[in-house]
């Protein structure tokens, strides 16, 4: 028999269940490489001088990059690793800029379950909301997670 799994089974998800992740600090070489990376040199994140003439005063972070740290710091939790087949669904809601030097964290709760016609997966609801150093949330998540069921033993 294989190795379990790091990750949790759908069986081990409990409904209102709370966890944070580490932090991370978003810097300028982040944004520059995302946007090296995505091509998306959209001067609100590239160019200070246009930047402090939009609503938000000065570059911000890609929401895509907040949205893809924010994946990435989920999972250093590891409850997925090796149990999550895919996303089923999610919907991403940017609430707040992220500038260079803003240190973010995720706060995710389990805010449901659901049993899918094939017996070895179901379906995870969870609420991420990323959430800086001031406390404020920069990013709300409603993730729809596929994951596998515990193997009959």
């Amino acid at each position: 028999m294989a190795d379990r799994p790091v990750g949790l089974y759908w069986e081990e998800y409990e409904e209102g269940e709370v966890v944070e992740s580490a932090s991370r600090t978003i810097t300028e070489a982040d944004i520059v490489n995302f946007s090296a990376l995505t091509w998306d040199h959209n001067p609100l994140h590239t160019n200070e001088e246009f930047a402090k003439t939009t609503p938000h005063g000065g570059r911000i972070a890609h929401g895509a990059l907040t949205f893809a740290y924010s994946v990435g710091l989920m999972n250093m939790l590891r409850r997925g690793e090796g149990t999550v087949i895919a996303y089923a669904g999610i919907n991403v809601k940017y609430t707040a800029p992220v500038r260079p030097g803003d240190t973010i964290h995720c706060v995710c709760t389990v805010s449901g379950k659901k049993e899918t016609k094939k017996p070895d997966r179901g379906l995870i609801f969870q609420r991420v909301d990323v959430v800086n150093q001031n406390g404020v949330t920069v990013v709300e998540e409603e993730c729809t997670l596929m994951v596998r069921r515990k193997p009959a033993e």
